[in-house]
């Protein structure tokens, strides 16, 4: 009679442990111990600054709240693959981390055309992905309960500045973009935004992102009378567009988006890109900013990376920040829909660096819309609007 008692308490102590371990391991990703997350982005190709320091500063992040415990127990394992900035070992890369490492979640994979097309495959694996590395629409929208976010994008910077360019009192908008996806994504959001004013473009010139003669282009808009030119465009054909606008002495303003907020265009011999403006949605924060928090993280990058970081480490940080607050806020009984809840859940979440206020909810899976005003004075981009704005 004994045994059996025993037998049986052994059995209820027993029962008791298993739903849990039972679920944590039907959960892909998910032990008693750790969370896995992967990342694919660049780490040897053309964008290489921007991958390299954002998986980086990701990484510092993981670290910081394992070394305190990790989240609720559990540790996160970083598994990062290079993509190069290519589709094919995007999708190579992707296929390893679903499928062989068996991930929880993606987190800031690098490029837009790569998430394009290793997303439809990974949502349908349920693998969420987070607040990926392009500021495309495609990554919020169409609305999917796994797609997440993180701050304004091209379309709504071009919205944004459409608004204050009109409320400045200009007339006659003109634009100068990229023929391509990126280019084609920014000038929605500027002929969305003049439709609702009841505006139009007065020109407009789009070229290739190999193209490097601007003249042609630069004439066209002068002689269309423009008051104000959008540029839909990167770092190098900014620069080259800029000084083909100074180089025929048109005092024009410019007005480019986050692609463009790089000291490479703040950084111009001879102030050519003087006066130059961007929206951004995060601000760049540099070396000697004194807040506490920022130093903090100035610090230990430069301790673990042996460099400082740039905008895209930045950027980086505050996604991991967001992420591990979805993750606390799921609480210990991880689950995929305990994670979407938990994101879900947050409001009005405030970055160390001053980025507008980002929120989340059954339907929104876009932090923020927001976006700052940057110009580029004495070599270096300042915020030149003290509050974000939106449209």
């Amino acid at each position: 009679m004994r045994r059996h008692i025993l037998a049986a308490a052994g059995a209820l102590a027993l029962s008791a442990v298993l739903p849990f371990s039972a679920n944590a391991q039907a959960v892909r990703g998910v032990t008693d111990t750790e969370i896995v997350i992967g990342t694919y982005t660049d780490l040897s190709g053309v964008t290489v600054a921007w991958g390299v320091n954002n998986s980086n500063a990701i990484r510092l992040a993981f670290d910081e709240i394992n070394a305190k415990g990790g989240i609720h127990g559990r540790k996160i394992r970083y598994i990062l693959e290079d993509n190069q900035y290519q589709v094919p070992r995007s999708i190579q890369a992707a296929n390893k981390l679903i499928n062989r490492d068996n991930v929880f979640l993606l987190i800031a994979n690098g490029g837009t055309p790569m998430n394009n097309a290793v997303m439809p495959d990974q949502l349908a694996k349920g693998v969420p992905n987070m607040f990926p590395l392009t500021s495309a629409r495609s990554m919020y929208e169409p609305y999917h309960r796994l797609k997440f976010g993180l701050a304004s994008s091209y379309y709504d910077q071009m919205r944004s500045a459409v608004k204050l360019l009109a409320e400045r009192g200009r007339k006659k908008i003109c634009a100068m973009y990229q023929d391509t996806d990126f280019g084609r994504d920014v000038m929605d959001g500027a002929r969305d935004q003049l439709k609702a004013m009841n505006m139009s473009l007065a020109a407009e010139t789009a070229h290739k992102p190999t193209d490097a003669d601007f003249s042609a282009s630069v004439a066209k808009l002068k002689d269309a009378g423009c008051d104000a030119i959008l540029l839909g465009t990167i770092v190098r054909d900014t620069n080259q567009i800029v000084a083909a606008v100074r180089k025929t002495g048109w005092d024009v303003p410019l007005m480019a988006q986050v692609a463009a907020y790089d000291s490479a265009v703040a950084e111009v011999p001879g102030g050519v890109t003087e006066g130059v403006e961007c929206m951004t949605s995060v601000l760049f924060v540099g070396k000697d900013d004194p807040r506490p928090a920022v130093q903090t993280f100035l610090k230990s990058y430069r301790e673990k990376f042996g460099r400082d970081p740039n905008f895209a480490a930045q950027i980086g940080y505050s996604a991991a920040q967001v992420l591990i607050q979805g993750l606390q806020n799921a609480g210990r009984n991880l689950t995929l829909d305990s994670f979407i809840a938990g994101t879900e859940s947050i409001k009005n979440f405030d970055d160390i660096f001053g980025s507008p206020s980002m929120s989340y909810g059954p339907n929104i899976r876009q932090g923020s819309n927001k976006s700052y005003v940057a110009v580029v004075k004495n070599g270096k981009w300042e915020q030149s609007l003290k509050e974000p704005i939106g449209y």
